[in-house]
């Protein structure tokens, strides 16, 4: 795997990592006394509505790459969203008032969205067969990076302070203000602010250091471009065996191109069980109960016992409890593969929550500290699960699976159907964890166990098929030889000792 390829992709990723960033940053934010003040001691519905308007947002912004995402390029399209999320977050950090903090959360959220369903889309097209789980995962991984990030910004009360923090990495940035003064905003506007340089840097990469996605050049007609970006993101591989891979993607991408549909109409008549798969993977991330926990644990931990900086302590941790366990993802998804990661997380996700509104319901309102102890170990049980089997999983998958002429519009639709459950779930937090509280947890051990059916009966595995070949899983016509990484190996030494390439062609047939 050469190193430039997963420079492109990590550059990429700082678009999932603003997403990634505000979801951790608004946990911590919501719960500062300064903010509270600040904005008039918003109420249970308040409170939910600036977490769901930033989801909200970021439904539009999938309805918006499902029109401009093939239309603008990957690139054009992400440095668009990079202007967008930029004045979304200069006008939260600038906020005057609740009213104005909102549309500055619908402006970020529009971007979070666009950029969701485009960077895993452009990871996975530049990324070789052997190792787009590593590069197509990075989305995923760049998500929980942001957000352990953004936890960090809550522990300044003093200069000395810092000497103590910067060691601990910026995952504690929520952690960190918690220790400013409270008659102070700059605890909660300090962390907003840490948004805006990585959307200004991505644009700028974008601009002169990224190439655009080579499939997307082949599709329109932009051949020489197309080879020379993927002869640069792709320079690890010998002149004859890049010629080959090229010419072998190129082939396909025009034969779908032939037979390309454009509505939403088509692509249900003519890919129905792709279109489908690809809105329920999405779907499910919701409907696990992951942005409840995430945004809301803080709430979690208070109804278990906890009260003070130990709350803000314990969403750090968990937020660095996300990075260490998706780091192990990333090599999982190349080796274990998606399919059965998938039906583990799920699996594990369904008995783990049981567990932990059991712990809630005999601990939380009783002087057990060691009950209420595991209490907690099921709420970090819970998402080393995630994110060890399905947080990076997600969103590979549901990309790698389209053809090529419906990757963008069908990647927006599921990521409208992602924010949109996410906004009613979300939307309802508040309320459901102040009234039926751990009782909630079971909606979501009945969809989680829905999913882990779902998956075992339904899922094609993915794990080491070039994104073309991916298509002959579901019965699509393939007019490339489907050839592994070591026929790869023996073609090119057999095209280095012919005189030209003609004996090499002549090998590739047609399947159905």
């Amino acid at each position: 795997m050469r190193v430039c390829t997963v420079c492109v992709a990590l550059f990429a990723g700082l678009g999932a990592f603003l997403y990634g960033y505000d979801t951790g940053i608004i946990t911590t934010s919501i719960a500062h006394d300064s903010f509270k003040a600040y904005m008039g001691h918003p109420n249970e519905a308040m409170t939910g509505a600036i977490v769901s308007t930033y989801i909200a947002g970021s439904a539009i912004g999938s309805v918006s790459q499902m029109f401009l995402g093939d239309r603008l390029g990957r690139k054009r399209y992400m440095q668009l969203m990079c202007i967008v999320v930029t004045v979304g977050t200069i006008i939260q950090t600038a906020a005057q008032n609740y009213a104005m903090f909102l549309v500055g959360r619908i402006l970020t959220g529009i971007a979070a969205g666009g950029l969701n369903g485009t960077v895993p889309i452009y990871q996975s097209e530049i990324s070789p067969p052997e190792s787009r789980g590593v590069l197509g995962g990075l989305s995923g991984y760049m998500i929980t990076f942001g957000g352990c990030i953004g936890k960090l910004s809550s522990i300044i009360r003093s200069l000395e302070f810092w000497s103590t923090t910067f060691y601990l990495s910026a995952n504690w940035i929520g952690f960190a203000c918690s220790y400013a003064s409270d008659s102070t905003s700059f605890q909660w506007r300090f962390p907003f602010a840490l948004q805006i340089p990585p959307g200004v840097i991505l644009f700028l990469g974008l601009q002169f250091l990224l190439p655009e996605s080579p499939r997307w050049l082949i599709r329109h007609g932009m051949d020489e471009e197309a080879k020379r970006a993927f002869s640069r993101i792709r320079g690890d591989l010998n002149g004859t065996r890049l010629h080959l891979e090229f010419d072998e993607m190129k082939q396909q991408i025009l034969y779908e191109k032939a037979t390309e549909i454009t509505s939403l109409k088509e692509a249900w008549n003519k890919y129905r069980k792709r279109v489908v798969i690809a809105v329920a993977v999405q779907t499910m991330t919701s409907a696990s109960g992951i942005n409840v926990i995430n945004y809301y644990q803080t709430t979690l931990y208070e109804n278990l016992g906890v009260t003070g900086h130990q709350v803000l302590l314990l969403a750090a941790c968990y937020g660095t409890v996300q990075l260490v366990m998706n780091c192990f993802t990333l090599r999982m998804l190349d080796t274990v593969g998606r399919v059965k990661l998938l039906v583990y997380g799920c699996g594990g996700l369904c008995i783990d929550l049981v567990y932990s509104a059991l712990m809630a319901r005999f601990f939380a309102n009783s002087d057990n500290r060691i009950g209420k102890g595991f209490g907690i170990l099921g709420i970090y049980a819970y998402t080393a699960i995630f994110y060890l089997c399905i947080n990076s999983t997600t969103w590979l998958y549901g990309v790698e699976i389209l053809p090529m002429s419906l990757r963008s519009k069908i990647t927006g639709l599921s990521a409208l159907s992602h924010f949109l459950v996410n906004v009613g779930l979300t939307e309802a937090g508040p309320v459901a964890l102040s009234t039926v509280r751990e009782n909630y947890y079971y909606v979501f051990v009945v969809t989680m166990f829905i999913a882990t059916i779902g998956i075992y009966l339904f899922f094609p595995e993915t794990k080491g098929r070039s994104l073309e070949m991916i298509a002959k899983e579901f019965g699509d016509k393939v007019v490339v030889d489907p050839l592994t990484e070591a026929d790869h190996v023996t073609v090119s030494r057999h095209a280095n000792s012919s005189k030209n390439k003609t004996d090499v062609e002549e090998g590739r047939i047609e399947y159905t």
